[in-house]
């Protein structure tokens, strides 16, 4: 009965968050126990074409770091996904899965002339860039519990941590992952953020019959959903909060340094 319940609490969590959390577990904690070489899972282009290890696309957008690190990035994926499957994409599980292949494509070629091997964390500022720039404006988050700022420049923010953490190519492979997240922003959504469930995707964008059948979407869509990282439309704040900050406080002792 334990182990049904555990199950059944799996399956509450929509299926592309699903897949991905599932896919950073699969890859990172055998390399963390060392029952997997990293060198098996990362990102190298000779490899992936001229031997056909194309493993190597997917697994390198979910190694992780090691130890509590690891922890918080993947409660950073979780949040992040959640927030757009249960909102944006609310019942288009399926258009989410396509627009995050078609992302994290562009990924990779961005990060080609900087001969990135680990991916995860430029899928990490994409997926904060979308979801910071679909939030209301004004939306407030916390970093650390200690300092409050707009949702909006929390992208940035964490740009700026991996400078000063990771050196100017940690950065670069973070920028990567921001102008994807801008990028999908734009030519999905048009700027429009006052009704995002209301844009229709350009046809390019929609999921193949394919993808579709394979993913499936989660019902009709729920208009207003909150999840993910904790938001509260400014209109709303003062009433809801009697004037205290509000927003997701992001803990302390994530790594947010180079790969």
């Amino acid at each position: 009965m334990a182990n049904n319940g555990f199950w059944d609490e799996i399956r509450k969590i929509p299926p592309v968050t699903r897949f991905l959390c599932g896919s950073s577990l699969v890859v990172s904690i055998p390399a963390m126990t060392q029952l997997l070489h990293p060198y098996y899972v990362i990102f190298m282009k000779d490899l992936v074409v001229k031997k056909f290890e194309v493993w190597r696309i997917w697994s390198s957008f979910f190694l992780g770091s090691t130890g509590i690190n690891y922890v918080f990035e993947i409660v950073m994926l979780y949040r992040n996904a959640n927030m757009l499957e249960e909102g944006a994409y609310s019942g288009r599980s399926a258009d989410l899965a396509w627009q995050l292949i078609l992302a994290c494509g562009a990924i990779i070629g961005l990060n080609l002339p900087l001969k990135s091997m680990v991916h995860n964390r430029p899928l990490t500022l994409c997926l904060t860039y979308l979801g910071s720039a679909l939030a209301p404006a004004g939306t407030q988050t916390s970093l650390f519990g200690l300092l409050t700022f707009p949702l909006a420049y929390l992208p940035y923010a964490l740009i700026g941590m991996d400078f000063i953490m990771g050196g100017p190519s940690a950065a670069a492979q973070s920028v990567t992952g921001a102008i994807v997240g801008h990028l999908w922003w734009w030519l999905i959504f048009t700027g429009s953020t006052s009704n995002v469930n209301a844009v229709p995707a350009p046809a390019w964008a929609r999921a193949p019959h394919w993808l579709r059948s394979m993913v499936g979407d989660n019902g009709p869509p729920r208009f207003g959903t909150n999840s993910g990282v904790h938001v509260v439309p400014p209109r709303q704040r003062d009433a809801q909060t009697n004037g205290r900050s509000t927003g997701y406080n992001w803990g302390a002792g994530q790594r947010l340094g180079s790969e």
